[in-house]
């Protein structure tokens, strides 16, 4: 079976919200052409033929116009033939409208958008008036039939208020997935939002406790991928993935980058898609050779760490980012993400090898449990 391939294309790096912890977005910059989308597509055709997501990120994606993508979704589509191929995109979807919600329901290109909760407490961190537009491009892509999945970022004004969060998402039906606000290798900006890691650990514990507490009214995705991950013993999430390799992002002029989150920097810059550099040529770059760096030096500091075979020692963006891009150690989650893989693997031993038979095991409430069952949540998810 072939390992899957994600391409990320970055449009641009422009963006008209304002959200007050964003590291990834600029107020001006270029835009990418159908041009580089051909040299893109071209130059995956020729460095694999594995099955392809391409992801559409930025700044902002849908500034690139309904043109744009009525263009480069058949161009890459084709380009990509026969290979299977499947659509996802990132978005606020303030410029949602008729014309593009068509094209992008025609070749199925379902949406990530971000709300952080209620109004009043979205908008403290996202800008006014955020929550009123992307609720308005909820709507279109609604008429159209274009899936909306919805992300919220803890950050560390916002964990405190975690029971108004999830009673929002509940309340409104929305599947949550959720990011803790990280720091950034590019300025200090994000620093003040960021979720410490011990807070951030106890938050995944609350989130699984209430996801199992209420089955068929909240949905957590992280959840999912974090109990998922136990059962197939790997990271099935890029944070907890080795992703080198098998992701790669194009930014506006068609410079290559590991990720999104490095485009526009130079020193991470990988190659052009327009020179169709090969795997060599990417692995020989200052960038592949950093970030296999980090690859070793999990391997090497977590030896010992039980979860290490599905966790990876987390993002290795999120470990560079704090020592100015050297390999110094793992993602600063590490904290959280034991506490929580701590918390599902205990979980799983006491309801597989505690007693009390199968019954027991998937009622939801094992007997003599405190606490629901992992193994009602595995089965929500094999029944979905």
């Amino acid at each position: 079976m072939k390992t899957p391939f994600h391409l990320m294309l970055i449009p641009t790096l422009r963006c008209p919200a304002r959200c007050a912890y964003c590291w990834s977005s600029e107020h001006q910059g270029p835009m990418m052409d159908l041009e580089t989308v051909r040299a893109a597509t071209a130059w995956i055709t020729a460095l694999n033929d594995s099955p392809v997501t391409v992801t559409f990120h930025g700044g902002e994606p849908l500034l690139a116009g309904a043109e744009f993508y009525e263009g480069a979704l058949p161009l890459i589509e084709e380009g990509l033939a026969p290979r299977t191929v499947a659509f996802a995109m990132q978005s606020n979807l303030w410029l949602l409208d008729d014309r593009l919600a068509t094209v992008l329901a025609a070749h199925g290109v379902p949406i990530g958008t971000s709300l952080d909760g209620p109004r009043a407490l979205n908008d403290s961190q996202r800008g006014e008036g955020y929550f009123e537009r992307t609720r308005a491009g909820m709507e279109v892509a609604a008429r159209h039939g274009v899936p909306v999945s919805v992300i919220c970022t803890f950050t560390a004004q916002s964990a405190p208020r975690r029971d108004e969060i999830v009673r929002f998402f509940m309340e409104n039906g929305y599947v949550m997935k959720l990011h803790p606000a990280l720091p950034s290798l590019r300025d200090g900006r994000p620093d003040p939002w960021a979720l410490p890691p011990e807070e951030y650990g106890e938050l995944l514990v609350y989130l699984l406790d209430r996801y199992l507490e209420s089955p068929g009214r909240l949905r957590v995705m992280n959840i999912d991928d974090l109990v998922k991950a136990v059962f197939v013993r790997r990271g099935t999430v890029c944070t907890f993935a080795d992703c080198l390799g098998s992701t790669f992002a194009v930014g506006p002029d068609g410079g290559i980058y590991p990720c999104y989150r490095f485009v526009g920097m130079d020193g991470w810059r990988m190659g052009s898609v327009y020179d169709c550099p090969s795997r060599a040529d990417l692995e020989a770059t200052p960038a592949w050779q950093r970030l296999a760096a980090f690859g070793e030096y999990v391997d090497e500091h977590c030896g010992d760490c039980r979860h290490l075979r599905y966790c990876r020692g987390g993002c290795p963006y999120n470990a560079i980012a704090p020592t100015g891009g050297e390999v110094a150690g793992v993602d600063p989650h590490c904290a959280a993400y034991r506490r929580i893989y701590d918390e599902i693997t205990d979980r799983l031993n006491a309801e597989m090898f505690g007693g009390g038979g199968a019954e027991a095991l998937f009622s939801g409430r094992p007997r003599g449990a405190a606490r629901p069952g992992i193994m009602s949540l595995v089965q929500r998810m094999v029944s979905r």
